[in-house]
């Protein structure tokens, strides 16, 4: 049987192991369909015969910088922005942690250094994992400091 979803609220703090960052806050955004997280410097390599992707996450966005990534290339699309236009990213797979659990995620990278959240969770990653309470928020967080 399939587990059963877990509320999350309209904001969490999320972790990103494979990356090793932590504290990340994002916007749940049931409006958009991929996640996507702040990055800068975000540019397609070619090393051999594959392609990574090289960026900088969370650069300048008011948490501290955590370095140069370079990440093998999963695909690219076409994403409508919040202004309706459309846009190609790079997509990286890589690991996002809620209640101290481990998810794979899809990420989008993109610049959001104008926006609130560094990163935002998509519908495509939360379906059939998460129900959003949209009246409340940080329950990842909460959860976790009352099992201490």
């Amino acid at each position: 049987m399939a587990n059963k979803p877990k509320t999350i609220g309209w904001k969490e703090v999320v972790d990103l192991p494979d990356l090793d960052i932590y504290g990340v806050p994002a916007k749940v955004d049931t409006g958009a369909r991929t996640s996507v997280l702040h990055c800068s410097h975000i540019q397609l390599i070619k090393k051999g015969r594959k392609q990574f992707v090289e960026f900088r996450p969370l650069d300048g966005h008011r948490l501290p910088p955590s370095g140069t990534y370079t990440l093998p290339f999963h695909s690219e699309r076409k994403i409508k922005n919040s202004f309706g236009q459309e846009e190609n990213r790079y997509i990286i797979n890589t690991t996002v942690s809620l209640f101290g659990e481990p998810h794979p995620i899809e990420i989008s990278l993109r610049d959001r250094s104008g926006m609130e959240f560094p990163m935002l969770l998509g519908r495509s990653f939360l379906r059939k994992k998460f129900i959003v309470d949209v009246s409340r928020s940080n329950l990842s967080g909460k959860a976790i400091s009352h099992k201490e």
